[in-house]
């Protein structure tokens, strides 16, 4: 397959990407992570990706009320905890392709103990986020008039549909992170995404769309998309939830 080809179909050579990417969804891939990413860097005037580190969590005796969370119930988790540092992996649920970008030489990460970003020709953007607005980097993006690229991915993942959800008033959370030499209180955490692939229909007339291999990378605005799951939100506090009972964080959504 034609990588640079088929991403270049998206018309985004001068646009700034957020991307989310499954690369076992493509198939053989010849070059693999390296190949993709050097595709999109080709295709693209800049990207970021989120390079996420749940390891460092910690789930405390005690916290705030209507959290989404059970307190004290991971102690035997909590003990295998790692302190964050600049170098640590992304979680391995984040794909192959986020570790692949972090470790560029080019690439440029930001400090954020449990939801940092990556982003190479991207400084300006990753530069925006604090521990209080780890979304940051994601306004930046619409105000630039970035797009979100979904490779062999759907909207499960698409990160930025959660800065939407606080933009529209949403309940967001309170997280802690093991940082070196003490743990840090991290606001702004967002709720379950399971229920995101509702957003299609309201997106499609600004998604375009290339299969590449077997899988379909999908390009979407992020501006628009922002706006199309708020105006969700705003006509259903409901909208974008999942369905699970045991889903501490939609129950607190829906209770809270």
């Amino acid at each position: 397959m034609n990588l640079r080809n088929a991403f270049s179909q998206l018309g985004l050579s001068k646009q700034l990407v957020i991307a989310h990417a499954s690369l076992r969804a493509f198939g053989p891939i010849e070059g693999g992570a390296d190949a993709v990413l050097n595709a999109l860097l080709e295709t693209t005037r800049g990207i970021i990706m989120p390079t996420f580190t749940y390891k460092t969590m910690l789930n405390p005796e005690v916290g705030p009320p209507r959290n989404g969370i059970t307190y004290g119930r991971e102690s035997d988790l909590n003990k295998m905890a790692e302190p964050f540092y600049p170098d640590m992996p992304a979680d391995k649920l984040m794909g192959m392709l986020p570790e692949v970008l972090r470790n560029h030489p080019k690439a440029k990460r930001s400090s954020h103990p449990i939801q940092s970003f990556a982003g190479i020709n991207a400084d300006m953007i990753i530069n925006t986020q604090t521990l209080y607005e780890p979304f940051a980097p994601i306004a930046a993006l619409a105000e630039r008039d970035g797009w979100v690229l979904l490779l062999g991915v759907d909207h499960r993942v698409n990160t930025s549909i959660h800065y939407a959800e606080k933009l529209a008033g949403r309940m967001q959370f309170i997280r802690w992170a093991l940082t070196q030499g003490k743990v840090v209180e991290c606001p702004g955490f967002p709720g379950d995404s399971e229920g995101f692939n509702a957003i299609v229909p309201a997106v499609v007339k600004f998604t375009r769309s290339v299969e590449v291999g077997n899988a379909l990378v999908q390009a979407v605005h992020l501006q628009s998309l922002i706006h199309a799951a708020m105006d969700m939100i705003r006509d259903n506090p409901l909208a974008l939830l999942c369905g699970r009972p045991d889903c501490e964080r939609c129950e607190a959504v829906r209770w809270g």
